[in-house]
C-alpha cells in the first residue's frame, strides 16, 4: 500500500493514496471472477513445455495441442534441446480462440507424464 504522510491530530499516520482504491478495485474484480482475462481473442500465443528429453515428449506435447487446435501449422512448432541434452523444451505458436481453449490445452499438459512445466 503506498502512503503519504499527512499530518493530522493523531500524528504521522498514513494516509493512503489514491491509486490504492483503484489497485484493490481490480484485485477484487479479479478475485470475484468479473475479469475473465486480459487477452482479446483470437491472438497469437506461444504454448511451452519442457520435459525430459524423448521422443514421446514430443509426440504427447503436439498430440494434446492437435486436440485443442484446429489449425496447428508445421511451422509453428519449435524444438530446443538443453545444453546437455537432458530436457526439451517445446514452444507451439497457437491462434488462441478463448481462455477456455488456453485453460484445457495446460490441464492438459500438465496431466502428461512427458511434461515437466508448462508455460
Amino acid at each position: 500500500m503506498k502512503a503519504k504522510k499527512d499530518s493530522n491530530k493523531a500524528g504521522d499516520l498514513p494516509v493512503p493514496d489514491a491509486t490504492d482504491a483503484i489497485q484493490a478495485d481490480e484485485i477484487k474484480a479479479v478475485e470475484e471472477g468479473e475479469v475473465e482475462t486480459l487477452f482479446e481473442f483470437p491472438c497469437q500465443y506461444p504454448v511451452k513445455a519442457m520435459g525430459h528429453s524423448c521422443d514421446e515428449m514430443e509426440a504427447a506435447v503436439i498430440g494434446i495441442l492437435r486436440r485443442h487446435v484446429n489449425d496447428l501449422s508445421e511451422g509453428a512448432v519449435t524444438v530446443r534441446p538443453s545444453k546437455k541434452g537432458n530436457y526439451t523444451a517445446i514452444t507451439v505458436m497457437i491462434t488462441a480462440h478463448s481462455k477456455k481453449q488456453l485453460d484445457a490445452i495446460y490441464q492438459d499438459l500438465t496431466a502428461c507424464e512427458h511434461v515437466s512445466i508448462a508455460l
